[in-house]
């Protein structure tokens, strides 16, 4: 007569529960290098489009702020605030996450350039 053993399948099921451990570890890996990446582009998006506003503001609002966003949309950001204010110009941009992530939100960033003035730059935005 063959012997029966009480615990047999136990190590499928306890490989299916640490197969399923490690992809909530990957994914959750995977989400926060999206958002880390997401951050990155949208600041690197702010500071290249507030740099290109600041350069045309000598053409008024309307061009700077069509540079800046020509340059946030080459970046794949979306422009959400142009603001030039005098030789200054403040940009606001959000990036959305790649589609991996569907529970997190958008990142945003804020950038402010313009000319130095007596030495130091026009102050601090963050």
């Amino acid at each position: 007569m063959a012997e029966t053993r009480a615990d047999g399948g136990f190590a499928s099921v306890w490989t299916a529960g640490v197969m399923a451990a490690l992809l909530c570890v990957v994914l959750l890996v995977a989400a926060l290098g999206s958002a880390t990446v997401a951050r990155h582009r949208a600041e690197s998006a702010a500071d290249l489009g507030a740099l290109a506003a600041a350069a045309s503001a000598v053409s008024g609002q309307e061009r700077a702020c069509a540079k800046a966003r020509w340059v946030a949309q080459r970046m794949g950001a979306e422009l959400a605030l142009c603001r030039l204010d005098g030789w200054v110009a403040t940009v606001r941009v959000s990036v959305r996450p790649a589609a991996t992530v569907p529970l997190s939100g958008r990142a945003w960033s804020q950038a402010r350039a313009g000319p130095v003035v007596g030495g130091s730059t026009v102050g601090p935005i963050r």
